[in-house]
């Protein structure tokens, strides 16, 4: 992940970076495995850690839990001791239990905001008024992390009224959470799900399915 202001994306076969935003690939996994990793494990791990500090035993409620940031978001929350709830359409259950996920909920069936209740922290992957209604469901003193930097100021309006705290940000480049990670990934703590590759020249295809948001974990490009 190219840190700011050196740019915005990695889609070339070489890219100028400094040094110190780099970590040697995790022995245990290819190139594809890895490249799929470092957006979303550092926007997993930013939320999760550096921003609500998940201890062991808390309750987290990660949102599109099956997605590229909520998959991994799933497997670090567990890697951190916690009960993990996470969102998704009743068809990737199974999956959600597979990665860890110790009670899904179908977003489609129930109102989240009534089936969950006593959480710790929020995940906030989805935005709008998902972000506000999610507030609802945290124990006073919980915590929401929204990976979506800008929205209503209602939200921070919400979360004061409710005792509760929330958070937005935009994830950065950053060598010791990538070291973190890629001492998951080697302990088998960590594994990216692979939904799709696709050769550098369909990056756009690519991007109008991640697009859609029906895909399960990640899809990679693939430079021969």
């Amino acid at each position: 992940m190219a840190p700011y202001p050196f740019g915005h994306g990695t889609h070339a076969e070489y890219v100028i970076v400094p040094a110190r935003a780099l970590v040697p690939k995790p022995a245990a996994v290819d190139h594809v495995q890895a490249g799929a990793l470092p957006l979303v494990s550092l926007t997993a791990w930013q939320a999760l850690v550096e921003n609500a500090d998940v201890r062991p035993g808390q309750r987290v409620l990660i949102h599109a839990a099956a997605g590229g940031v909520g998959h991994v978001a799933v497997q670090i929350a567990k890697a951190r001791g916690a009960y993990v709830i996470g969102t998704a359409s009743a068809g990737k259950h199974d999956f959600l239990r597979e990665i860890g996920v110790d009670e899904p909920v179908d977003y489609r069936s129930v109102d989240v905001t009534e089936a969950v209740r006593d959480v710790d922290v929020v995940l906030d992957t989805v935005g709008g008024d998902t972000s506000v209604a999610s507030l609802r469901v945290l124990r006073p003193g919980g915590t929401l992390v929204s990976i979506l930097p800008v929205g209503s100021p209602e939200l921070f309006q919400e979360a004061e009224r409710l005792g509760v705290r929330a958070v937005r940000m935009l994830v950065d480049a950053d060598r010791a959470g990538m070291r973190a990670v890629a001492e998951l990934v080697e302990a088998g703590k960590l594994r990216a799900t692979v939904a799709g590759t696709f050769p550098l020249a369909d990056a756009a295809k690519a991007h109008e399915l991640g697009g859609t948001g029906r895909t399960t974990g990640k899809l990679v490009l693939v430079v021969d």
